[in-house]
């Protein structure tokens, strides 16, 4: 039997810390940036934010690394509140 009118409760959001290293850095001018995402958002969903909201960044899309509580892992990692997530391109120097 269904009833009429319950609703599901949803998740608080969770926060996490981004931390931005070279063209991510310099896209946002800062080091580092607090975000919320709904609970059940990966990793790549960092990616992909940071994406949408600086488009000159998709070429680096296939080619940042992902990184999450100072662990390389796949964009499909679960985020959990209080996370640091690293976006890490490729970088050159010497």
């Amino acid at each position: 039997m269904f009833r009429t009118g319950a609703i599901a409760p949803v998740p608080d959001p969770i926060t996490v810390t981004v931390k931005l290293f070279a063209i991510y850095q310099e896209a946002y001018g800062v080091a580092e940036v607090q975000w919320q995402f709904p609970a059940g958002s990966t990793v790549g969903a960092v990616r992909d934010r940071a994406l949408a909201e600086h488009p000159k960044l998709e070429p680096w899309r296939d080619r940042t690394r992902l990184g999450l509580n100072l662990q390389f892992v796949a964009d499909d990692t679960l985020l959990h509140d209080g996370d640091e997530v690293v976006l890490i391109p490729p970088v050159s120097g010497g």
